[in-house]
């Protein structure tokens, strides 16, 4: 950038001299010609004296241009109006070095008279951070310094266009090889940070680190150490020796492609200690399977399973692409739990006979039409011409109905026709939370059931009498017995006895409130099971209720009290 402003500052120095402009004011050889000519402020010049001869002296180089004006003042404040200064804008942009910016800059000329003058200039110049430059004050010494810093100029362009290409060349071969550099640097920092573990023995010649390791996979790493030792020559061989401890292992959980995705959701809810039963190779049914249950749509499910089998398709594809996103890395990560959820919301879609909110009619409907749902007919109340939609509800038990159901049940799923009945969100919803409730349960029970693998493992009985047995009583008095009802209601209850049907719902409360009502009569004189259904139904609940409160207490007083004895009578004997 230098050698850039240089050369605009020689150009226009060889411009003052070719017009004349320098000659002029040479030509002002006497000092009160020159106060007169750079100044308006002349003082009286004595009529005896002689002029003198003027030595005229300069100053060049550049300076920003947004600064111009403030320096041509101040230079004229300084010297009281004795320095000439001419200024010129540059008229191509130059490029800051600092920063990287294009600026405008202007050149000055500052002429003067005497080493004083030159030393405010010189100051001033200093202040504006304006660039000064030697130019020599004879056109033919301006010519040559111009030639040479033209033939400077082109050599630095020769120089940085080879450096560039050559500069090129280097990195696009060095983009050939960044993969596996990568690779390498990586592999070094993961060794001098795993090296960073180890402590250095008294001979000072091998490290000695301790670490845990499955004991399945003791002969695969000496093997591998071995291997290391070989391939380094080194004079004292790696090895690899079992320690006794009593410490806790953490835990570890061998996976594959397939588990790991149900890993890691077992493991945001909590990872199991050493030696405990893994619920996850459980979950790859369970967790798809529950979310068919609430999902329940095989048009979506199917959407799901062929998003997930593209995935599988292009595993080893899409494996090997680094940087994915946090959302894509994570869909990748589970699209075997994609491709399980997808399976099980089509077998969940078609019992529910739900595609796209739409019902199949496969094995055609077990409900006959006496007449179709689109004749209208007339409102002979009013005793006029209103027409009427009439209401499409199916009802089993009323033969006299428009829609009677006389085929038997469906072969698979729920019969297509409720997709139209005006009571199939009633009927649905019932048949759906039913079933919810009884696989809720069995989960339930069944994560209970598992803790005893644990308890027996660890042998602890303590925790099998006073936190296995009363979690096990008091989720059967209470939801099991639920359960029950459920199964008890579909058995016995049929279609022709849903009016006196018991309320689940209403029971469990009455029962919870130990609330036991009479059954009310029908008008045949019969009775109608709505609050009790069975013989001595208000003595079983009220015992079912009795147990499971008294289970609390079992289980939060029952093992530190016990803990508290054995404490006591370990004490004694030592």
């Amino acid at each position: 950038m230098d050698l850039l402003e240089l050369k605009h500052v020689l150009r226009k120095a060889q411009t003052i001299f070719d017009t004349g402009e320098m000659g002029a004011i040479q030509d002002s050889a006497s000092h009160a010609e020159l106060m007169n000519s750079l100044t308006s402020r002349c003082g009286p010049v004595a009529s005896g004296s002689p002029p003198r001869e003027a030595s005229i002296s300069f100053m060049a180089g550049t300076i920003l241009a947004s600064k111009v004006q403030a320096f041509e003042r101040l230079i004229w404040r300084i010297s009281r109006g004795t320095i000439l200064v001419r200024c010129s804008d540059i008229e191509t942009l130059l490029q800051d070095p600092h920063t990287g910016e294009d600026v405008r800059k202007s050149i000055f000329f500052a002429f003067y008279q005497g080493e004083q003058l030159k030393s405010r200039v010189k100051k001033v110049c200093d202040a504006f951070r304006a660039t000064v430059f030697p130019c020599p004050d004879q056109p033919q010494d301006i010519r040559e310094m111009s030639i040479q810093i033209m033939t400077r100029i082109e050599d630095l362009k020769t120089l940085l266009g080879h450096t560039q290409q050559h500069r090129q060349q280097v990195l696009t071969a060095s983009a050939k090889n960044v993969d596996s550099w990568t690779v390498k640097v990586r592999k070094i920092k993961a060794v001098y940070s795993l090296m960073n573990c180890f402590n250095i023995d008294t001979t000072q010649r091998c490290f000695i680190g301790e670490a845990w390791c499955p004991t399945q996979d003791l002969e695969r790493i000496r093997m591998a150490l071995l291997r290391g030792s070989e391939a380094a020559e080194c004079s004292v061989p790696s090895f690899i020796t079992p320690l006794k401890t009593n410490d806790t292992p953490p835990t570890y959980h061998k996976t594959n492609k397939f588990t790991s995705g149900f890993q890691a959701i077992v493991d945001t809810y909590g990872v199991a200690t050493y030696r405990e039963v893994n619920p996850a190779p459980f979950t790859v049914i369970t967790f798809p399977f529950l979310f068919g249950v609430m999902f329940g749509d095989a048009g979506h499910g199917l959407v799901m399973t062929m998003m997930a089998s593209v995935l599988l398709w292009k595993e080893k594809v899409i494996s090997k692409q680094k940087d994915m996103g946090e959302i894509a890395s994570t869909i990748f990560g589970g699209r075997y739990i994609i491709f399980l959820m997808g399976l099980f919301s089509i077998y969940t879609g078609l019992i529910y006979n739900d595609v796209f909110s739409r019902s199949l009619n496969i094995f055609g409907s077990r409900w006959s039409a006496q007449r179709s749902v689109y004749n209208l007919s007339e409102d002979a109340a009013n005793n006029d011409t209103t027409f009427v939609f009439p209401t499409f509800q199916l009802d089993p038990t009323n033969t006299s109905s428009d829609y009677i159901y006389d085929n038997g049940p469906y072969p698979f799923g729920l019969d297509p026709a409720w997709q139209l009945a005006t009571n199939k969100i009633n009927f649905s919803n019932s048949y759906k939370m039913k079933m919810s409730v009884i696989l809720g349960v069995i989960h339930m029970l069944f994560g209970i059931c598992l803790s005893t693998f644990n308890h027996t493992y660890f042998k602890k009985k303590i925790n099998l009498i006073c936190e296995f047995v009363p979690q096990v009583i008091f989720l059967s008095c209470m939801f099991g017995y639920l359960v029950v009802l459920l199964f008890y209601k579909w058995i016995v209850f049929t279609a022709d006895k849903s009016g006196c049907t018991p309320g689940l719902l209403i029971g469990l409360i009455n029962m919870f409130l130990l609330k036991h009502q009479e059954n009310p009569v029908n008008k045949d004189g019969t009775e109608c099971t709505i609050y009790s259904f069975y013989p001595h139904q208000s003595t079983v609940e009220t015992i079912l209720v009795v147990v499971a409160v008294l289970c609390f207490p079992w289980m939060l007083f029952g093992k530190p009290l016990y803990n508290r004895w054995h404490t006591k009578v370990r004490q004694c004997r030592s």
